[in-house]
């Protein structure tokens, strides 16, 4: 049996967040976590459903969507929380998240104000990932730690 420390080693964390984890259980790590950006990580890593992954990645998004000036960003993410919520396909989805809203979304996370949301939304972010997909996140880690 491996620790969650040992987990996130194999799986590549960053040493940032392989410190700051030190020896916490994944219950520890989530009822402390502040960075959404790191369970979204270790979500996709631990393979968990899309649909839940991109239920939370959106609700994130939707955070500073007030803050998009490209209409294909604010498209991309409500269709996202759609698809998370198994209101339309992936198709759908695929569709409307073309290389050109990707890169627009890019373009505006990159930008000083998306800088400046982070800081300031960094635990909101983490709160709705813990309520995403917090369970799952759980059970996946902890069926790794006892193989």
């Amino acid at each position: 049996m491996i620790t969650f420390k040992e987990l996130l080693i194999d799986i590549n964390a960053c040493e940032e967040a392989r410190l700051w984890a030190s020896d916490r259980t994944i219950e520890e790590v989530l009822r402390d976590s502040w960075r959404g950006d790191w369970l979204l990580w270790l979500a996709k890593k631990l393979d968990l459903p899309l649909n839940k992954l991109t239920l939370a990645k959106a609700r994130c998004a939707k955070t500073v969507i007030h803050l998009m000036k490209d209409q294909r960003s604010i498209d991309a993410v409500n269709i996202a929380e759609k698809f998370g919520l198994d209101e339309c396909s992936l198709e759908e989805l695929n569709a409307i998240t073309s290389a050109s809203a990707a890169d627009a979304a890019a373009a505006a996370y990159a930008s000083d104000a998306y800088a400046s949301a982070r800081k300031k939304n960094s635990q909101q972010t983490s709160d709705i990932c813990v309520d995403i997909l917090g369970e799952l996140i759980i059970e996946a880690v902890n069926s790794r730690l006892t193989k």
